[in-house]
């Protein structure tokens, strides 16, 4: 052998050898990204769990608009709801028909959107900030757009009538998601530390802000501070679902156009770039969809925190990080999990009514905690 042909057996095969033998642990360390595309194995999943996500949540709106202080059969709220379409059935009796469509089901189709908000914002703040610790009350997003409504309620500002909460909401809850997005990133990308430590100040001073806010206030002014603070649907009324209904349905609308541009995304920036996505576009339209949806929440129900950061992470470890099954999925998980917990706020403690907000804190909060150690320990360590 001369050589030359021993300087190419020697660039030929240790070198072969060498690529497989470095590229084989690569894939074994490489875990999926919070908004890489879902894999081919959990689609069959994703099949079955979409449906199986309706028929729940159809059920359980069923069961809660039947059960509560005044129970009406199902049988006799099918029949009810059948006449009022016109397909036949019959109408309840007087106090029947007061309850179910003037309390019941204004209190359902109001949970149904608000957790939908939540849930569809969650998954878009785990996309656009690229990890799974995301979440419009985690970071501040909530208590931000709070402070708007409270201001508006302390200042006895409405001149815009029914809209003007909702837009002090939102207007707050969009520089509130801008700051947090702007204080969180560093060299290029958003560093989860920096998130939460953020979303802990923000929401340091929101409460401060809200504080203030009382001390200034009425009696009857506080009482509807402590409205926000709390978060709750008792006062739920149909003028209340049409407010907040078309920020609601804007929002659930745009944010299944973008999943494929977040599944690009979760390359990171440069390759997202190289496929044709206008990154910055991208963040800056679903920043604004996220405040939307939040406040659109906020604006009729308070702070309800941990919806958004709990359904979109669950979703994602059964099924996989695809956004186009994740963003409307996690909607309908948002849905399920509030609807059940308004359930359960007005009749685990009956005759009384648990604050809705502190149910889910109370629940959610571990599980953030358990999130939180696991990504740590995943990443090895943020010193």
């Amino acid at each position: 052998m001369t050589a030359r042909e021993t300087v190419r057996a020697d660039e030929a095969v240790p070198a072969d050898v060498a690529v497989r033998a470095d590229e084989a642990p690569v894939r074994e360390r490489a875990e999926p990204s919070p908004g890489a595309p879902a894999p081919e194995a959990p689609r069959p999943v994703t099949r079955v769990l979409t449906p199986a996500l309706v028929l729940a949540l159809v059920a359980l709106c069923l069961v809660s608009a039947s059960v509560g202080a005044y129970h009406i059969p199902l049988g006799d709220l099918l029949a009810s709801l059948a006449h009022k379409v016109g397909v036949g059935g019959h109408a309840l009796d007087r106090v029947g028909e007061s309850v179910l469509w003037n309390v019941r089901l204004p209190r359902v189709v109001l949970a149904l959107l608000v957790g939908a908000s939540l849930g569809c914002a969650g998954a878009l703040m785990q996309g656009v900030f690229g990890n799974p610790l995301a979440e419009p009350g985690v970071i501040g997003i909530s208590s931000g757009a709070a402070v708007g409504a409270v201001a508006s309620i302390a200042l006895g500002i409405d001149f815009l009538g029914n809209w003007t909460v909702s837009v002090f909401a939102f207007v707050a809850g969009l520089a509130t998601v801008l700051l947090v997005y702007a204080l969180s990133r560093s060299g290029g990308r958003t560093e989860v530390v920096t998130l939460i430590l953020t979303g802990i100040a923000v929401n340091a001073f929101a409460g401060a802000l809200i504080g203030l806010f009382v001390f200034f206030a009425d009696n009857a002014q506080v009482s509807q501070i402590t409205f926000w603070q709390l978060g709750s649907l008792a006062q739920a009324t149909w003028p209340k679902v049409l407010a907040v209904l078309p920020c609601a349905l804007a929002g659930l609308a745009v944010a299944p156009l973008y999943a494929r541009k977040l599944d690009l995304l979760a390359l990171g920036e440069r390759p997202a770039r190289h496929l044709g996505v206008d990154v910055e576009r991208l963040r800056l339209v679903l920043v604004l969809v996220v405040a939307l949806l939040t406040a659109a929440a906020v604006a009729v129900s308070g702070i309800i925190s941990f919806v958004g950061l709990l359904v979109p992470h669950l979703l994602r470890m059964v099924a996989g990080p695809g956004h186009r099954f994740l963003v409307p999925a996690s909607a309908l998980g948002g849905g399920l999990v509030l609807v059940g917990a308004d359930l359960a706020a007005r009749t685990v403690a009956a005759p009384a009514e648990l604050p809705l907000g502190v149910l889910t804190a109370l629940f959610g909060s571990p599980f953030f905690f358990w999130l939180l150690r696991r990504t740590r320990r995943k990443q090895g360590g943020w010193a």
